[in-house]
């Protein structure tokens, strides 16, 4: 693999961490003009909706159509993967950091573990389950301390991110076959493209149509928040994928929780103290070592 090549991907991935973890900084600040989270995810997926529907065409061109088994697979995959995994995950953010938030998130890998050992009996081994010990004691560590902060609240806004995350964890564990049929880039944009219809339908269910009078700023935060933090990192981690493939790619996405963490301090005025930074180490150690392929044996 080439310098320049490796170099550019990693600029990729890294970049696309940064943006894909500043979506939790632009909804808290969202929040402080009193909009609720149906309204929110709605006018994000809104914004999203025209690119996201491009992106599927875009990669579907020249493929053959879709069956009909994969239209129930992407409407599953979107529903569950996009739509439910964002919503809990904005409703969350009602209650919590956006670092505690991004710490929760980034389980992902160890929840596809231990989905695969409940759903498809597949083994953890012994370094793995390690390494699970160590993140959880991390998150488990920045979530004492906000609750001291936040009382209840947090235990509710910790228990929809998790639920968010798990959401997640059960599309990247079932959307290995519609990948290989599909690709990628063509899932990901039909199954988000479903997620935005899903979004759109929940606020005309639950919400008068007045209620999408929101002050400017919210509009403003929300169309940053689909293009700058939803769209775009979901390109630049393709094309880092491209260029250095999925592991290192993921690796480098480690930058995603310290960036959130930094930026809600600078930007959000949230706390940063020892509690915090000891919890966020454990968290990307425990992260790192689970991701990381296993040595050789001899």
């Amino acid at each position: 693999m080439r310098s320049a090549q490796v170099s550019t991907g990693l600029m990729l991935a890294v970049a696309g961490s940064i943006a894909f973890s500043g979506k939790a900084i632009i909804v808290k600040l969202a929040y402080r003009h009193g909009v609720d989270a149906v309204t929110l995810v709605m006018f994000r997926m809104l914004f999203a909706l025209p690119m996201f529907v491009l992106m599927a065409w875009w990669a579907g061109r020249g493929k053959p159509p879709l069956t009909r088994s994969d239209w129930l697979g992407v409407l599953g995959l979107g529903f569950g993967g996009y739509y439910l995994s964002s919503f809990l995950d904005f409703w969350g953010l009602e209650y919590i950091s956006a670092s505690l938030e991004r710490l929760i998130l980034y389980l992902n890998p160890t929840l596809v573990l231990v989905l695969g050992w409940f759903l498809f009996k597949k083994r953890i081994s012994q370094r793995q389950g390690v390494a699970m010990a160590i993140s959880y004691s991390g998150v488990m560590l920045v979530f004492g301390h906000e609750v001291t902060l936040a009382g209840p609240d947090a235990v509710l806004g910790a228990f929809l991110v998790f639920l968010s995350a798990v959401a997640y964890a059960l599309y990247l564990t079932y959307s290995g076959q519609l990948v290989q049929r599909l690709g990628a880039l063509r899932l990901a944009g039909l199954a988000t493209t479903v997620a935005c219809l899903f979004c759109i339908l929940q606020f005309l269910l639950l919400r008068p149509l007045s209620t999408a009078q929101v002050a400017e700023p919210v509009l403003w935060l929300s169309l940053l928040n689909a293009t700058a933090c939803t769209v775009l990192p979901v390109l630049l981690v393709m094309m880092a994928i491209e260029r250095i493939g999925p592991g290192l790619t993921a690796q480098t996405g480690m930058v995603g929780p310290m960036s959130t963490l930094l930026m809600g301090v600078w930007i959000l005025g949230e706390p940063f103290n020892i509690w915090i930074i000891a919890g966020t180490t454990l968290v990307l150690s425990g992260v790192f070592w689970v991701t990381r392929p296993a040595g050789r044996t001899t």
